[in-house]
């Protein structure tokens, strides 16, 4: 599907929008629901990830096909690992067969798992066979993928000694490894992280409880996108949110500021309102702990003519596409003048915005998100826009409730 979106005449905007739970928390609580029966979840995200991820946990089949869900390719990785005596040929969409998880399946492997590749070494299909592990400690290399670090812990307390994780050199995404921990300790499972070592204590049952999913931050990143566009005065509140969040992307309520968005918190829901003026100085952060909202921040630094210097980009080359790449091409065809390398974008300050544009979103969901706030400024197209229930099933729905017009354009 293909869609215009016409501009948004009427840029003072009032509105009340519901983000279903967070993916990045969803996708953790059924592993551990199903390592831990005892665990109920409430506001689950409605994303295709997390549908994918409970249909992979149902299943009894020996092939699981996971699509394009990367969260659920390596979180189970490790669970089918420890299932001990089932066989599991884990594998996902031609995308899926190209995006590398040796590092995973090494350190796995290291434990005592039993895993082989199907077709070529380091990538999806993978071979498991569920057995037993006893070893209790890894290494793993602090700067990969955090969900590589998050496999391992999710399955931990189930390990007849718990597992000690030895992190290699830098470490990316701490909020999202911090994710996984806090989750583990609200539900009763004992862990600790000190220096470069994370130390998970085995658990055999918990407590009998209810777990409700805080909405997802990285669905919000593209409201704050358009509130900063829109006029002084505007507002879009967003439910449900809490001040003390466990998602690294919570950091967007001081990156706005930047835009003149101010986050106004209240009883279980925030408030964006445009305040003042965007800043018009060079906007440089280090997004090593948010990669997942930098295609909205570039978008937003775009359509505001504002400088921006973005680094702590290298886990974006191994997304559902090369994410620095793509936003190069893109923007470029928009106007915008840009360069990107294997770890950071750099934007320059510009002044115009080329109208109706087709953006390609190379089936990534943020492609598609992440451009459609544009519509402020000028007309714009989305291709393969259906891409969204990735992760936002509903998102054009709610842009439709925003006030955007959008036309289904004939291929």
């Amino acid at each position: 599907m293909d869609i215009l979106l016409n501009v948004l005449e009427d840029k003072r905007i009032h509105e009340k929008i519901t983000i279903s739970g967070s993916k990045s928390e969803s996708n953790r609580l059924l592993i551990l629901q199903k390592l831990f029966p005892e665990i109920s979840i409430e506001n689950l995200s409605d994303s295709d990830d997390s549908v994918h991820m409970q249909h992979a946990l149902s299943t009894e089949k020996e092939l699981v096909d996971i699509g394009h869900a990367g969260t659920a390719m390596r979180f189970l990785t490790s669970y089918f690992a420890v299932n001990k005596g089932r066989e599991t040929v884990l594998t996902g969409s031609a995308r899926m067969q190209n995006r590398p998880i040796e590092i995973l399946v090494n350190a796995l492997n290291d434990l005592g798992a039993e895993i082989s590749y199907e077709e070529k070494i380091g990538y999806p299909p993978l071979r498991i066979n569920g057995a037993k592990i006893t070893k209790d400690k890894v290494q793993i290399n602090g700067n990969v993928s955090s969900q590589y670090i998050s496999s391992l812990l999710l399955i931990a307390s189930k390990l007849e000694n718990g597992l000690e994780i030895e992190l290699l050199g830098a470490i990316t995404s701490i909020p999202y490894i911090k994710m996984t921990l806090s989750l583990l300790r609200q539900l009763g499972i004992e862990n600790k992280f000190e220096g470069n070592f994370i130390k998970v204590f085995p658990k055999k049952e918990i407590e009998k409880q209810i777990v409700v999913v805080e909405s997802d931050w990285s669905s919000a990143s593209y409201f704050y996108s358009i509130i900063a566009s829109s006029e002084i005065g505007s507002e879009i509140q967003l439910s449900a949110y809490k001040k003390e969040s466990l998602q690294g992307d919570s950091c967007l309520l001081e990156i706005y500021q930047h835009f003149g968005v101010q986050t106004i918190f209240g009883d279980n829901f925030i408030t964006l309102k445009k305040e003042k003026e965007s800043s018009k100085e060079l906007l440089a952060i280090d997004l090593k702990n948010a990669p997942d909202i930098a295609q909205t921040i570039a978008v937003s630094c775009f359509a505001e003519g504002i400088a921006c210097n973005l680094v702590g980009l290298h886990t974006l080359k191994i997304k559902e596409t090369d994410r620095l790449v793509a936003l190069h091409d893109e923007l470029s065809k928009l106007g915008a003048t840009i360069s990107v390398t294997d770890k950071s974008l750099h934007l320059e300050k510009s002044s115009k915005i080329n109208k109706n544009i087709a953006i390609k979103t190379y089936k990534d969901h943020r492609m598609a998100m992440a451009f459609a706030p544009l519509c402020l400024k000028v007309p714009i197209q989305i291709l393969n826009a259906e891409v969204v229930t990735k992760s936002y099933q509903k998102f054009w729905d709610d842009m439709q409730q925003i006030g955007i017009k959008i036309k289904e354009l004939k291929r």
